[in-house]
């Protein structure tokens, strides 16, 4: 699952944090996730949804400093499913392994990664989760080529991959595109069929409870031999109210415990 939670700002007046937090952690308590991908979360924000979801790791620093300053887009890893087996975050940037503003981009962007393995059986799992800038069209394409590059240097031989965030662009925008064939990944709501451009909702809502159709920009991407059952833009609201200003992406996926056989949720 992939959800961009809005960071907190008073900015936002009736749809502020303190407002809509207890309705977004209740959404994502009742869809329970095993693997919860979060952009734009400040440390307040953090620190309740790790009261909400005890039994979640959370992995990834903020943007500014790789620890708490700054916007983060952490996992949240159900740790009664996998088991950790290192993780951390690295910046979109020529220099990734330092804070650092990438490119044409109006700010920091990060992704956070974890090396998992599924209690059942063992299965390995390379999960990573991004937040692409919103102006810098030269920084999102470089963005994806870092992306793919990493997966490439990182992903290992019996590992499956699942890359989610918000990238900020459709499906059928060049970096996505160029990001798809580097690194050898599919869509898992288009592949689905779930998401046809410009006939479901678009995930970016503005605190809209009944957005047009348009672009989905949050995304779930997987290796190869990942095993597709179902993938949905989650567009909720209670009472016209809505969690956050982007909808959640969610995907039920078959995860093989080794290359050719068996998979669960």
């Amino acid at each position: 699952m992939t959800y961009n939670i809005r960071l907190d700002t008073p900015a936002d007046g009736a749809n502020a944090w303190v407002y809509r937090r207890d309705l977004l952690i209740a959404q994502i308590q009742t869809l329970r996730p095993a693997v919860l991908g979060m952009q734009e979360v400040l440390p307040n924000q953090r620190a309740d949804l790790e009261s909400a979801l005890p039994s979640h790791v959370f992995i990834g620093g903020g943007r500014d400093d790789g620890r708490l300053a700054g916007e983060a887009s952490p996992l949240a890893i159900d740790r009664r499913v996998f088991r950790i087996q290192s993780a951390g975050t690295f910046w979109l940037s020529p220099t990734p392994d330092v804070p650092s503003v990438g490119w044409d981009a109006a700010f920091r962007r990060v992704a956070s990664f974890a090396h998992v393995r599924r209690k059942q059986d063992g299965a390995r799992l390379l999960v990573i989760n991004t937040h692409w800038d919103h102006i810098g069209k030269q920084a999102r394409v470089e963005s994806g080529r870092q992306l793919a590059g990493w997966i490439k240097a990182n992903l290992g031989a019996r590992e499956s991959l699942v890359l989610l965030g918000d990238f900020n662009t459709g499906i059928n925008a060049p970096a996505i595109a160029q990001m798809i064939a580097g690194a050898g990944i599919v869509p898992t709501a288009e592949s689905a069929g779930a998401l046809p451009e410009g006939q479901s909702p678009s995930t970016f809502n503005n605190y809209d409870p009944l957005p047009a159709p348009g672009t989905v920009i949050d995304h779930i991407f997987v290796s190869t031999g990942v095993g597709i059952i179902r993938a949905m833009v989650v567009a909720q609201h209670a009472n016209g109210r809505v969690a956050s200003d982007h909808f959640p992406v969610v995907a039920l996926l078959a995860l093989p415990a080794k290359p050719g056989s068996g998979s669960c949720r």
